[in-house]
């Protein structure tokens, strides 16, 4: 069939029968016999959880605005209840409870406290769904194998399931029903290999719907010809006769409204079922195949509407319930459709199928939670997590454990707890990046580079360094890249640098921080400079500064320059400190050699650093317009393009020249037969020195401008020759003026 809409409170959902209304069928076969067991879970009337059940799949079903999310009685409020209905002395006054616990749901959701589910951890889902795969498997394992335990048909997820387990293992060994182990491997085998046979063509039947008929044939089969494995009594589902519709339903006890404990109750309800449905929300967004995203807030207001009826009806809480929901999913639903054929079913078989029903083998319902709690945790989900690292896979871990151990709320919130720690962890050591701008331990400058949030629980870790800092030091704290500071971050640095800073005699600064940063203004602190720009005025304090730079480069301690663009105005308002000239065949960046800033450097490159006219002239237009107040012309050995040109006159005697060797061979540096294979090396970086020199020269002697503010000391003029493989950079000293006849020398 093709898919259809309809309307649905105002909304438009798209269905597809063929898949929605088997998908249904099955969810209703497996929400019955839990309806049961949670109620008598909760000590509560059996009908009880059968009209949550009704109620949790048509009415918060038609509100809900989750596709495949399905709602029935709470396991994980099962123990509240029991322990509700016991103090407040009767279940027509826990009526009043959740039907006020209802109330306060809608409220929550209308004041878009569903919010909450979008910060719960992805570990702590698939804990949250391993966990609950594991318990399916211990818990229906009786039922596969045809044990009778007490309670057994209690499908309690709240309660502990080691409790009782030697008691258990013994039962299961002397009480095992050969035709529920039978009919529980045929239906497991019939799912697990539906794809691979002539079945998977049945499309309005999938694997589980089929397996819970064959299980009925089966079982009456049994019956006729091998009675030793025919299944009944308590190996069958069993729901009460219903007399009259009236019968069904118990109403609350509003006399009770001023009891303190009746409100307690209510909240504890509201609470604790608010956070269930959230979790189990999100938990089955993440198993929809189709990764739709349901509104928490509407789905807050949907469950409140769902536990206010319940209340004044007589039912047990009511939450959105990840077993179901799987069931739904993985019977291959598409829509909400499925969700109200489920609570339709219900309401039929209560009131007129209740024979046909109690035909079904719980062990046949028992193989399909099986199968679906080994999905939900596969050994496959658990390497994943494990190879995520510890600090996914240890909170994924705890939470699966403490589950099991207590039950899914508190274990939801252990697991959550653990994952806080590591977040804790994780904030303490990554509040900043922290460097020494300065190699030697005298008077040495300290940089903190603030991350981009930095909140109050980064204390620690500021507070750690910066008063374990020694005496003398300077420190600069850089908000450059940070979009928000607590305010307890900034009395932090108020009290440091008014009272261990100035006795330990620490300059300290801060630089980047915003106004908006300032709660309220109070708080002052001074936003110099790293570097001080006015001391970087003279050509010989802009060589001496790109000097200690590379040296900086050298060892490791490099001045971060991420790049922001929002901020990168701010970064290039001030005159550049120097244009460099340098080869094409060197493509190290100079702001990282150098340790400068961004906009500190403007760069020009030319093949073997040979000037020209016009790169003479785009030099005198950065030293004039842009105030540039150093020429540095910056080689690199080796260079593979100068070497290439002497290899050449090697292969090829007779070969025109190279325009990178013209200069040198005019002046005579060299001849053609001077240059062999042995010292090839050796040339190159000769004659990469000589063109550093002959440009220098050049731009003397054809740029009247520059020569005389050379002369004149208001730029400066000089070399520098970058190593590789050191990464050093040699600087000349500043040259005032020079003769281009004096190359002559270098040879």
């Amino acid at each position: 069939m093709d898919k259809k809409q309809i309307g649905v409170l105002g909304q438009k959902l798209s269905y597809n029968p063929s898949k929605d209304i088997p998908s249904g069928i099955v969810v209703f076969l497996v929400a019955l016999p839990l309806c049961l067991g949670i109620a008598l879970a909760s000590g509560a009337p059996l009908i009880s959880g059968l009209i949550s059940g009704m109620i949790g799949g048509i009415v918060v079903g038609l509100m809900s605005r989750s596709h495949t999310s399905v709602s029935g009685p709470a396991a994980s409020l099962s123990a509240v209840v029991l322990v509700a209905i016991q103090l407040l002395g009767s279940f027509q006054v826990f009526l009043l409870a959740l039907l006020i616990g209802g109330l306060i749901q809608i409220i929550l959701g209308l004041l878009k406290a569903g919010r909450i589910a979008d910060y719960i951890p992805t570990n702590i889902i698939k804990g949250l769904l391993a966990a609950i795969g594991l318990i399916l498997v211990f818990s229906q394992l009786p039922y596969a194998l045809g044990v009778e335990l007490d309670k057994s048909r209690l499908l309690n997820y709240s309660q502990d399931v080691f409790t009782g387990l030697q008691e258990r293992i013994l039962l299961v060994i002397t009480s095992m029903e050969p035709g529920a182990i039978l009919l529980s491997l045929i239906s497991l085998g019939i799912m697990i290999f539906w794809d691979k046979t002539p079945l998977k063509h049945l499309k309005l039947f999938p694997p589980s719907l089929f397996v819970v008929i064959l299980g009925v044939v089966l079982n009456q089969l049994f019956k006729i010809f091998i009675p030793s494995l025919f299944l009944d009594g308590v190996h069958l589902v069993n729901i009460p006769e219903i007399s009259h519709f009236g019968s069904l339903f118990t109403f609350p006890d509003f006399t009770a409204i001023n009891d303190r404990k009746v409100w307690t109750y209510a909240f504890t309800i509201a609470i604790i079922g608010s956070i269930a449905t959230l979790l189990n929300l999100e938990a089955t967004d993440n198993l929809d195949p189709h990764k739709r995203r349901s509104p928490p807030n509407q789905e807050l207001v949907a469950q409140g509407i769902g536990n206010t009826l319940s209340g004044l009806l007589g039912g047990i809480p009511i939450t959105s319930v990840i077993v179901r929901s799987s069931v739904n999913i993985e019977a291959g639903a598409e829509s909400k459709l499925s969700t109200l054929i489920h609570g339709l079913l219900l309401m039929v078989s209560v009131l007129f199928l209740s024979n046909i029903i109690n035909l079904i083998p719980l062990a046949s319902l028992a193989a399909i939670l099986l199968l679906v709690g080994y999905k939900l945790t596969s050994f496959h989900i658990i390497r994943q997590m494990y190879k995520k690292g510890w600090v996914q896979f240890l909170p994924f871990a705890v939470t699966v454990i403490a589950i099991l151990i207590t039950d899914v709320l508190l274990g939801v919130m252990i697991g959550s707890a653990v994952s806080v720690f590591f977040l804790l962890r994780s904030n303490f050591h990554n509040p900043y990046y922290i460097e020494a701008t300065n190699p030697t331990n005298k008077n040495k400058t300290v940089r903190l580079e603030l991350s981009n949030e930095v909140s109050f629980l980064n204390k620690p870790a500021i507070k750690s360094t910066l008063w374990n800092l020694p005496k003398g030091t300077k420190v600069i704290i850089d908000a450059s890249f940070s979009s928000y500071i607590e305010p307890d971050i900034l009395e932090i640095f108020e009290d440091y640098k008014h009272t261990f800073a100035k006795e330990n005699n620490i300059e300290f600064n801060i630089i980047g921080l915003g106004d908006n940063y300032s709660p309220k203004k109070i708080i002052k602190i001074d936003r110099k400079n790293s570097q001080d720009r006015n001391d970087l005025k003279s050509p010989q304090k802009i060589l001496d500064f790109l000097t200690e730079g590379n040296k900086r480069y050298i060892d490791g301690d490099l001045v971060s320059r991420r790049f922001q663009n929002k901020k990168l105005k701010d970064f290039i308002k001030d005159a550049p400190l120097a244009v460099v000239v340098n080869c094409i065949d060197m493509r190290e960046p100079l702001n990282m050699l150098m340790n400068t800033g961004i906009g500190d450097l403007i760069p020009l490159k030319v093949a073997a650093n040979i000037l020209d006219t016009h790169l003479i002239e785009t030099i005198e237009i950065s030293c004039r317009k842009q105030h540039a107040k150093l020429i540095l012309i910056m080689g690199n050995t080796p260079n593979k393009l100068i070497a290439a040109s002497l290899k050449n006159i090697v292969a090829s005697p007779n070969a025109p020249e190279s325009t990178l060797l013209a200069p040198s061979l005019k002046a005579k540096i060299f001849e053609p037969k001077d240059i062999s294979l042995d010292n090839l090396e050796e040339w190159s970086d000769r004659l990469v020195r000589w063109n550093l020199e002959y440009s220098k020269a050049l731009i003397l002697a054809s740029n009247p401008y520059l020569n005389s503010e050379i002369k004149k000391g208001n730029i400066g003029l000089c070399s520098a020759l970058f190593n590789r493989q050191t990464g050093r950079i040699e600087f000349s000293t500043l040259h005032m003026h020079e003769s281009l006849s004096n190359n002559n020398s270098l040879n």
